[in-house]
């Protein structure tokens, strides 16, 4: 069904949006982001990957054709520099280590390249936003302090150290082993990691926590980069495991219902809410259970288990069965939103993404029953004429949908469901890791300076 899913959701977009960035599936036609500047074809290129393992070789060779043809990044615009690597650089990459083909390689280092200086200030934290014609970066002009987002440049590090790799370039690892060396530098309060760095003065801003956004895929990528340096990486390795411990100590709370769940933290007080985005930290705790200290792998299995239990029950306490974007642990309430603007779902993978590292690594099978339920919701709220559209208010009866169809939605939430209901050895886990928009890198063997070898 996640074919049939994909299908519907692709051409649409062809027939639509062809080459702009998504889909607006109800008023058909495309949207366009502003985290991408100028550049175009965000759901291709997000997309690339899913249509080669879903085995779609006419879809992905009208793809590569596009990129070929279209994919331009000389542009005279403001872009996002985590959400054009995360989704640009990782679908380049990724298409060029399942298929081989020499374009995609060639885009992605290309593409590296531009985003180079936003490397440029005074400690190497990149700048959120860059001009990639003029090379001029700022940060975002809400963060705290004219801060940059411990997100967004703790979520450069797996694509960066491909880069040098496909590229024979030291540059790009240097960029993202030097933002590690800052951070171990600072002082952390309570042992955690603020969401908010200056990159002048290399200083904290406000101290606020979350392992929902603004700080999720960091914690994320500490892990990875370990897993992906076949566990040689041994800085990322206890950067996560004491990461998870002081999260552990500090964030992760039981409701009076029994639902664990992930707080957030503002200065030392407790906001009892927990993100959607959150919810793909059951999956990190489960993936990072093998490496855990000794006798804390079963420890990390629960957490995660737990985590996705939570998760469920808040997709399980809408109408609709599909979780909103955040729920609350307070006044009374457990896994539920309480504002307005909490209530949308657009579309998100992070739930599904942890019931497929559940399942892979348990076997146990109300993952894929989750699942399953989240299918038959999608398809009987999300889905109209012309796509895949996000909903503005699950608890409603009536579906108000906000008529995006976003690029994640092909490249995270129908991979992870594919995969969820797929054999292990698709994509395993000893040999890939997945960037945070779910874009698989090779593991990189250390006796490994044969690329086509560990391609294969």
């Amino acid at each position: 069904i996640s074919l049939q899913m994909m299908k519907h959701a692709w051409d649409n977009y062809k027939r639509y949006a062809w080459g702009l960035n998504e889909l607006k599936p109800i008023s058909k036609q495309g949207h366009s982001s502003n985290l991408f500047g100028n550049i175009q074809g965000a759901t291709i290129v997000d997309a690339l990957d899913t249509l080669y393992i879903m085995e779609m070789k006419e879809e992905f060779k009208e793809a590569k054709e596009w990129v070929e043809k279209n994919l331009d990044f000389n542009v005279n615009a403001e872009i996002s520099v985590f959400e054009v690597n995360i989704r640009f650089v990782g679908g380049l990459l990724s298409a060029y280590y399942l298929s081989g083909e020499e374009v995609f390689r060639k885009k992605a280092v290309e593409l590296g390249e531009k985003l180079l200086p936003a490397f440029n200030t005074p400690t190497g934290i990149p700048w959120a936003l860059l001009n990639i014609k003029s090379g001029i970066g700022r940060n975002w002009p809400w963060a705290s302090g004219g801060s940059s987002i411990l997100a967004e440049f703790g979520t450069l590090h797996l694509e960066f150290v491909h880069l040098s790799h496909l590229s024979g370039n030291p540059v790009f690892a240097e960029k993202v082993m030097n933002i590690r060396k800052v951070l171990n530098r600072l002082d952390k309060p309570e042992g955690l990691y603020p969401n908010y760095l200056n990159p002048s003065s290399g200083q904290w801003g406000q101290h606020h926590v979350s392992i929902g956004g603004l700080g999720d895929s960091f914690y994320e990528y500490l892990l990875k980069a370990w897993l992906m340096s076949d566990k040689t990486d041994e800085d990322g390795k206890k950067m996560y495991y004491d990461a998870v411990q002081a999260i552990e100590t500090h964030l992760i709370r039981k409701s009076s219902g029994g639902l664990m769940y992930i707080a957030e933290w503002k200065g030392g007080l407790l906001e009892h809410k927990m993100g959607h985005l959150t919810c793909f930290a059951g999956g990190m705790f489960a993936l990072g259970a093998d490496g855990a200290p000794s006798d804390k792998t079963g420890h990390h299995i629960e957490l995660g288990a737990e985590i996705a239990r939570t998760c469920h029950e808040s997709y399980d306490r809408t109408r609709m069965k599909l979780g909103p974007e955040a729920f609350r642990f307070d006044g009374g309430v457990e896994a539920i939103a309480t504002r307005q603007n909490e209530k949308y779902y657009i579309l998100r993978p992070e739930v599904i993404e942890t019931y497929m590292y559940m399942w892979r690594l348990t076997h146990d099978p109300k993952y894929r029953e989750w699942g399953w339920e989240a299918v038959e919701a999608l398809e009987k709220h999300c889905r109209v004429d012309g796509g895949y559209s996000g909903i503005r208010d699950v608890y409603n009866n009536r579906e108000s949908h906000d008529d995006v169809q976003q690029s994640f939605f092909l490249s995270e939430t129908l991979k992870y469901l594919y995969l969820l209901f797929s054999e292990d050895d698709l994509l395993p886990f000893e040999h890939w890791v997945f960037n945070t928009e779910a874009h698989p890198l090779p593991v990189l063997h250390k006796d490994d300076g044969n690329k086509e070898e560990n391609q294969s």
